[in-house]
Order: structure tokens, then sequence, then C-alpha cells
């Protein structure tokens, strides 16, 4: 009995100290202002990442949350009012689904993070938007390109060119390198990101646009490639996601399809690449980065995927630099400068600080217009090169 005693005793003590402490990594949030404390006492400022982890753009918000997670390497901490902060990422998958992403959003919110990053993918974006209006919280998104992002929500701003610019940019493309007279247009059939963009190519194509769409969940594309051909269409546009591009792209291939392909910002991915390597497929895309541009940054970030191998996983296995991983890094960096002119965590004073706020970062120069939209009129062309399975630049392409 003594012995069972003294067994229940230590366990009671055990137990006692488990609830009193945490973990070096814990953090406890203090009165909604973002601004928290880990066990050790240091200062911790919360940045909500918004992105998918799953689902058919999850390659995609993989490669975006890269670049995040390299600048949060590099530069781990913040000065926010004369104290230095521990920079934390908060993560929460919208699995690529606008129906899940109010729920991704809503977990954000409830962490305390003082501004949101994301997301990859406009459909979510625009979902999760009104949760962060509601709650009084800014979103700085990355690379989702759709107008209605930003409309009607004051605390969406955003990074990157608009689909307008995007699709004028692919149109004007099109008739330029091809003297393209007729244009074959397909998207997935609701999707606000390629729907929009297909209105937007066929608004400023000058010559005659073929639009079909295919269902969600669609694995066989030969029905749709075969239009165009019987279409006599002299390019294809399709901005659709990773998932549905790579199957587009090997089957293209496989036809021994002729017919230039052009992509949206969303086609700029390892895997699409991977796909075309070694076949005769003809694909441009339009982006927002091109290996180059900083020299700097695309050293430092290839040697960091080459020592973190699951980095290099979610890169697509090999260390070529998507424009999305470099908006990412640039993302990080506007947000840490929002935080330094807030001169506070609190959120209220971070999206008071958003507006004439301007950075230049590796791709480029960043400010916002009166909307929350990016003052942005430059786009790059890249070209698939089949041979050496890399992306090279065809052109950069500006409308005023």
């Amino acid at each position: 009995m003594r012995k069972f005693f003294a067994m229940l005793l230590a366990l009671v003590m055990a137990l006692s100290l488990a609830a009193c402490g945490g973990g070096s990594g814990d953090t406890q949030p203090s009165g909604g202002s973002g601004d928290a404390q880990t066990s050790g006492g240091d200062k911790v400022v919360k940045i909500g990442v918004f992105e998918p982890a799953t689902g058919d753009s999850g390659a995609g918000g993989k490669q975006e949350m890269l670049g995040m997670q390299y600048a949060n390497k590099e530069t781990p901490s913040v000065v926010i009012g004369g104290e230095t902060y521990s920079v934390e990422l908060v993560y929460a998958d919208n699995a690529s689904d606008a129906a899940k992403a109010p729920t991704a959003a809503s977990q954000l919110v409830s962490q305390d993070v003082s501004l949101v990053l994301g997301t990859y993918g406009s459909s979510c974006a625009i979902a999760g938007g009104p949760i962060f209006g509601e709650a009084g919280l800014a979103a700085i998104g990355v690379t989702c390109t759709n107008p209605g992002v930003t409309a009607g929500n004051d605390y969406y701003f955003r990074i990157c060119f608009l689909d307008p610019f995007q699709g004028t940019v692919l149109a004007n493309f099109a008739s330029e390198k091809f003297s393209a007279k007729k244009a074959y247009l397909l998207g997935e059939l609701g999707n606000d990101y390629d729907q929009g963009l297909l209105n937007y190519f066929e608004q400023a194509f000058d010559g005659e646009c073929v639009k079909a769409s295919f269902p969600t969940n669609t694995s066989d594309f030969s029905t749709y490639l075969n239009q165009a051909m019987a279409e006599g269409a002299d390019v294809i546009f399709c901005p659709v996601s990773i998932a549905y591009s790579t199957q587009i792209v090997k089957l293209a291939a496989s036809m021994g399809l002729e017919t230039p392909i052009l992509g949206s910002d969303t086609l700029d991915s390892n895997m699409v690449l991977e796909a075309a390597k070694g076949s005769g497929v003809k694909l441009y895309v339009s982006t927002f980065y091109q290996e180059g541009g900083s020299p700097e940054f695309d050293e430092g970030i290839k040697a960091w995927l080459a020592e973190d191998s699951t980095a290099m996983t979610n890169n697509g296995g090999n260390d070529t630099i998507a424009a999305v991983t470099a908006m990412g890094y640039d993302a990080y960096y506007v947000a840490l400068e929002a935080l330094k002119a807030a001169g506070s965590p609190d959120k209220a004073a971070v999206k008071a600080a958003l507006p004439s706020l301007s950075y230049t970062g590796v791709s480029g120069a960043i400010a916002f217009d009166d909307v929350g939209d990016a003052i942005r009129d430059t786009a790059y062309i890249k070209t698939a090169d089949n041979t050496a399975g890399a992306w090279t630049l065809e052109t950069v392409q500006t409308v005023k």
C-alpha cells in the first residue's frame, strides 16, 4: 500500500509540473494585439499563412510558402516600436477549396495573428476574404490575381499584377509572337480564376475565340485538345491549376500537338515543366519573376533547398525557382515593413500602415493603389526549354 501511495504521489507531482510548464516554442496570446511571449519571455509576433498545402493547388501553395519560410529563416526577427520580436509563421491549409477557405481563415483569426499572407488561388482568397474583413485583420495576397479578391474588401491587399492585365499581356503575345487569329480557351467550370482570365483574354484578343469549360475532377482532356485542333486554333490558352495543366501538357506531348499552349502564372511550376520535358510541346507562361532577376536571392534559396530535403521536395524535387516563391519571399518582407511602420503588432495599426507602404523586393517595386492592388505594369513571359528542362525568358511585356 505504501508503494502504491508513493507512485500515486509521484504521478500527481508530474502532472502538476506538466500543467505549469510548456515547451520553449509555446506562445501565449495577450489581449488580441498579436503580441505574444514565449515561455522564455521573448516577444513574438505572429504572421498568418493562408495557403493550400493540399488539393489541386497544393504544389503551388507549398512553393509560395517556401519563399516565406526562407525569408523567415533569413530574417527571423523584427524591431517593432523599439523592441525586438521573433517572427512566428502560423499556418492554415485552405485545401485549394473555396468551401473550406472560410474555416482556414477563421482558424488564423483565432490564432491572434497580426496580419495574413496568401493565398495561392483567387477563389480561396475571395472566399476567405470576408472572414478577415469582419475580424479587422489585414491580408496581403501574394499571387491571387482575380480582381474580386480586393473588390469591396478594405482589408485585402496584394503584391501581384491582376488578371485583366495578365489576360491582355497573353492576348497581345499570341498576336505578336504567332500572328494568331483564332484562340481556343479552356478553363475549369465555376473556377473564378480560370473563367476570369478566359474573359479578359477574349476581350483583348484581336481575333476569334472558341471557349470551352471542363467540370471539376476531369482526368481526360483528349476531347478538348482534339476540339482545339479541329477548330484550327492558332494557340491554346488554358490558365488552369497545376494538377490540370500537367495532365494537359502530358497529353499534348503524347499527341504530338504542335499548337502553342499559353498559360498564366499557375503554369509557372516545376511539375508543369517536368511534364513538358523531352517533348515537342510549345509552352509559354506569364509570371512575376525569372531566375537571374536577383542573383543574391537565387543563390541563397538554392543553397537552402540543397540543405533542406523537405523544402526541396516541396519545390518539386529540384532547385528551379518558381516565381511564386520569389513573391512569397517579397510578401514576408512587406509584412515586416508593415509591422515596423505600425510600431505595434496590433492588427488595426498594421492595417492602417499598409496603404502608404512601399518596398522594393526581388520581384520589383511594390506599392498599393487606392483599392489595395499592386501598382505593377510588367510581366515576364517564359518558355519551356524541353531539352534542358528549364524555363527561359522569352520577353518582358508591359501594358499601361
